[in-house]
């Protein structure tokens, strides 16, 4: 049910055909796009509202004057009206609602439990496999620094099922001791069950208890005089309390999130501290993009939808401010969760100094970023006036040409806007046909190719394009966007100056016949070293990836009656080509499905080409 754009809009009309029920309604401007997507218990009396004389504030005025019509859909409650509002603000991206951007699933440790000797690993996704799912943690740095943490009180295996089915010796993390090598049986089964038990509680965060079943064992294994088990033990328990100190938080033991908002001319920041089973697995930073004049209780209840519906939530949520429809978000998190969430504001105690350490962390990234955006503001403008442009620009780009003597040729794309890096829209392209070495074809290669795309429509145009490199390769931009007829984008070549040395490096413009040198203070030069070192750095990472799966499977792939899973088998069991090639025949028909005569032929594959 629609009001056409085109048509005149007549909000009294358009509000008749509204039902009292609950439900979502959209706002379209005069394109059709959507502007706002929100949710009512009563439909026509919350649309009613935005067309009433009365006070407003300024954003909802700027809003109201581009309505062309309305749009709904009825639902049966209001909690299923919320949960619709959340999808289609993150299908739609609406102008006027407040937007999370960061919306990645959160990543947990895995425990594969049905195996008899079970693994921990790093998780991100769907939860498919079978097995227990511990988190969600802030970050993979946290489930990194946690898997790291756990690997040296219990020594569980954290290798791939692939690797550990194919060991005919222990690997380095056996020597380093974060690992008892049951892959070639170097521990029972029970003994090994019981690491893993011991992990468990760790996870759950029962580490009291494992302290005092380690401590026993120590107590045993001094009495039956095994001093070496006994001291294994006792450094075992040292490192499980300074990591308990470290995680611990007095007087919670279940799972909770803690959050916080504060806000400051027209930015946000929402600070998560994670809480589960009484260990504070860290926190993480949030910048929702808002419009105008949007409150912080706003920004808090539009956060809480866009971030917990759609993920598990945990059984309490405890935040800085009250917020509207507190309610209906319960009622809504209950339906998705299958139990109870609860959420609260008024708390005490050690729970109110968590809250007061939440708002301190989100006003402390606040200011960071806004030092930050400042800087970053005051580099463009400085461009700006470097380059004579009529407009500060809004998108930079950066093309860098990476390789190893002509090798594995790759090409680089970053984007940079006035926020920053946007890392979405980096490419990189893998450089074919041209003569090995020959820096301008792959340049005019990759030029080609994503201009070629955008003209399509297959992306958005920069306002500035920056060529990694002299008057050669910036000579390259130039043909390239004339051929496709690009017209508005200004180019700009980056030299390295005398030895390479950073704040030395020369500018050219196609129009200047004189290299531009900036002083090593410019906040234009600083801008410009940034984008050509992310390029510099996306080039190099892609030209390794490339040039290394090459190089793994050039000499294997020459071997007659070797596919691919026994190269892949191989590389595994051997560490890499060089593990191959340094093998012997006897060696190389261990691995799982290589008769003697293969094992020959990939000896003498390596061999010959040796010599």
């Amino acid at each position: 049910m629609s009001e056409e754009a085109d048509q005149i809009f007549d909000p009294r009309k358009t509000v008749r055909t509204l039902p009292e029920r609950p439900g979502v309604y959209r706002m379209l401007d005069a394109a059709g796009d959507v502007i706002y997507v929100g949710k009512a218990r009563r439909l026509r009396r919350r649309v009613a509202s935005y067309f009433n004389r009365g006070q407003k504030d300024p954003k909802t005025v700027s809003m109201v004057g581009q309505i062309r019509g309305v749009e709904f859909t009825v639902t049966h409650t209001e909690a299923e009206a919320l949960i619709l509002e959340n999808n289609l603000i993150k299908e739609l991206a609406p102008r006027y609602n407040v937007l999370l951007r960061d919306d990645k699933s959160y990543p947990y440790i895995y425990l594969s439990d049905h195996d008899d000797f079970p693994r921990l690993g790093f998780h991100r996704g769907a939860k498919r496999a079978p097995g227990r799912y511990f988190g969600p943690f802030p970050s993979a740095g946290a489930v990194r620094d946690t898997l790291n943490h756990l690997q040296k009180v219990f020594p569980v295996r954290q290798c791939e099922d692939s690797f550990f089915r194919n060991r005919s010796r222990p690997c380095l993390q056996y020597q380093i001791q974060r690992c008892t090598a049951p892959c070639v049986g170097f521990i029972t089964p029970d003994d090994y069950r019981r690491d893993v038990q011991h992990a468990v509680k760790f996870l759950e965060g029962r580490s009291g208890e494992v302290i005092d079943e380690l401590v026993a064992d120590m107590e045993l294994a001094s009495s039956e005089l095994d001093f070496e088990r006994a001291a294994r033990l006792r450094d075992r328990i040292a490192s499980l309390r300074r990591i308990q100190e470290r995680q611990y938080i007095t007087g919670e033991r279940g799972d909770l999130d803690v959050v916080a908002c504060v806000s400051r001319e027209s930015q946000a920041c929402v600070q998560v501290f994670f809480v589960r089973q009484g260990q504070n697995l860290g926190n993480k930073a949030f910048f929702p993009r808002i419009p105008p004049d949007t409150s912080e209780a706003e920004v808090l209840s539009a956060f809480l939808a866009r971030y917990y519906l759609g993920r598990p939530a945990p059984r309490e949520l405890l935040l800085n401010l009250p917020i509207e429809d507190e309610d209906v978000l319960e009622e809504a998190l209950q339906q998705q969760n299958g139990r109870a969430v609860q959420i609260r504001t008024r708390v005490r105690g050690e729970r109110r100094r968590w809250l007061e350490m939440a708002v301190n962390n989100a006003q402390e990234a606040l200011q960071a970023r806004a030092a930050s955006s400042a800087s970053l503001r005051r580099r463009f403008e400085e461009l700006q006036q470097l380059l004579d442009l009529d407009d500060m620009p809004q998108r930079l780009e950066c093309f860098d040409i990476s390789h190893t003597q002509g090798e594995a040729t790759v090409a680089s794309c970053v984007v940079f806007n006035q926020e920053g890096p946007l890392k979405s829209d980096y490419r990189r392209f893998n450089i074919e046909g041209v003569t090995p070495g020959d820096d301008y074809a792959a340049m005019r290669q990759a030029l080609t190719r994503r201009y070629t795309r955008l003209r399509k429509g297959e992306g958005v145009l920069p306002d500035l394009l920056v060529i990694d490199g002299g008057r050669g390769q910036l000579a390259q931009a130039v043909e390239v966007l004339e051929e496709l007829q690009v017209e508005g984008v200004t180019l700009l070549g980056i030299a390295k100056g005398p030895d390479r040395k950073p704040g030395l490096e020369k500018l050219i413009l196609p129009d200047r016949p004189q290299e531009v040198i900036l002083p090593p203070d410019s906040a234009a030069l600083h801008l410009l070293q940034q984008l050509r070192d992310e390029a510099h750095r996306f080039a190099i990472t892609g030209h390794r990836q490339r040039r290394g799966k090459a190089r793994r499977t050039s000499s294997l792939e020459q071997v007659a009656g070797l596919g691919p899973k026994r190269r892949q088998m191989l590389l595994k069991q051997f560490g890499g080509l060089q593990g191959i090639a340094r093998a012997g025949v006897e060696d190389l028909q261990s691995v799982r499905g290589v008769s003697r005569e293969l094992a020959q032929r990939i000896y003498d594959a390596f061999h010959n080409e040796a010599g």
